[in-house]
């Protein structure tokens, strides 16, 4: 299971890197919590273009993960894996202002974690609430699901055949429906 991570675990609020401004959704810790308890890996891919705009650094990023592995502890939910895209094609300092092929829609992170945890795709899904994460999905050959509105993926360019979910609680009670977990 890929998440995107900005408004799909947490509020989106712009290049969140603070832990005072990291907010999680309603339902993401019983989410992620039936994600593992239905043997579902779950991994975030995130782009964070601000590392390369200098706005915060990389270990920013990954103090904001801890923070996150500490906030979905007492649920009995974790993270297994986090895929950073730190680059920005247009934008950014040094090494960093790259076009690479790990920032969505650009389907590389997926493919990485899918070489390092061993993943077949076809089996997979990438949840996401922008049209760059359902086509990253894709690339990748996973199935997708959007979290918005179903005029916001209209307007998003999301393609039709894609099914729409107002949280990720939701997403994850629709898959274990379909598969009878529930």
């Amino acid at each position: 299971m890929f998440l995107d991570r900005d408004g799909v675990i947490n509020v989106e609020k712009g290049y969140v890197h603070r832990i005072r401004d990291f907010q999680l959704l309603p339902g993401v810790p019983r989410a992620i919590r039936l994600l593992n308890d239905a043997g579902f890996l779950v991994i975030v891919v995130t782009n964070q273009s601000g590392v390369a705009r200098g706005y915060y650094s990389l270990d920013a990023v990954h103090r904001l993960h801890r923070h996150l592995d500490a906030e979905l502890a007492p649920f009995g939910a974790h993270i297994d894996a986090y895929y950073v895209c730190p680059h920005h094609p247009e934008h950014g300092v040094a090494e960093l202002k790259v076009g690479c092929s790990c920032r969505k829609p650009l389907p590389g992170m997926l493919e990485q974690a899918s070489a390092d945890f061993g993943i077949r795709m076809g089996e997979s899904y990438m949840i996401g609430d922008k049209a760059t994460d359902v086509a990253a999905g894709r690339a990748a050959g996973c199935r997708t699901l959007f979290i918005g509105t179903p005029s916001g993926a209209r307007e998003g360019g999301i393609p039709e055949d894609t099914p729409v979910f107002p949280s990720l609680l939701d997403c994850v009670l629709s898959i274990a429906n379909a598969a009878g977990t529930q």
